[in-house]
């Protein structure tokens, strides 16, 4: 039975550490705001008429 244990601990553990990460990205990394720009091809806007 303690072999159970210490593997519940073990992922209890790893799980805090992920868990413990995340909340620090979100608290500590400012995302940057940029304008983003995408060419369309006229292709594809305007296409050929099909015979």
């Amino acid at each position: 039975m303690p072999t159970l244990f210490r593997f519940l601990f073990i992922l209890t553990a790893i799980a805090g550490v992920i868990y413990g990460s995340m909340v620090a990205l979100v608290l500590l990394v400012e995302p940057r705001e940029r304008e983003v720009s995408v060419r369309v091809p006229s292709e594809r806007l305007n296409p050929a008429p099909k015979k």
